[in-house]
């Protein structure tokens, strides 16, 4: 999936709380990749990096996989073509969610 070019759509925009955890809010737009199923039986989680507003829907390119190895889900890292971010940017930016996980970042 890496390189692939998906559309996600936005269902956790930044700024938003977590549905379940009202403490965790939302640093960046999270959602999901429509009509691709994961592990988990659910449509394709993925965070989209380098926006800085919160948005509905956007297409841009997986440049990353959080595997999850402690659950049974991946999460995409979704970004506008040409825009690269390293492992520990990555991590720093959805560390308000991964940091429950023990989790491994495949680029």
């Amino acid at each position: 999936m890496l390189g692939k070019i998906v559309t996600v759509v936005v269902d956790r925009p930044l700024g938003s709380c977590h549905p379940n955890h009202k403490d965790i809010i939302y640093s960046v737009n999270y959602g999901y990749v429509p009509d691709v199923i994961a592990a988990d039986g659910e449509e394709q989680d993925a965070y989209i990096l380098g926006l800085d507003e919160p948005i509905k829907e956007f297409t841009g390119k997986v440049i990353a996989i959080i595997h999850r190895i402690d659950d049974v889900e991946d999460k995409w890292i979704v970004a506008p073509e040409g825009v690269s971010f390293t492992k520990e940017e990555i991590l720093d930016k959805v560390a308000f969610q991964e940091r429950f996980f023990k989790t491994k970042i495949i680029m």
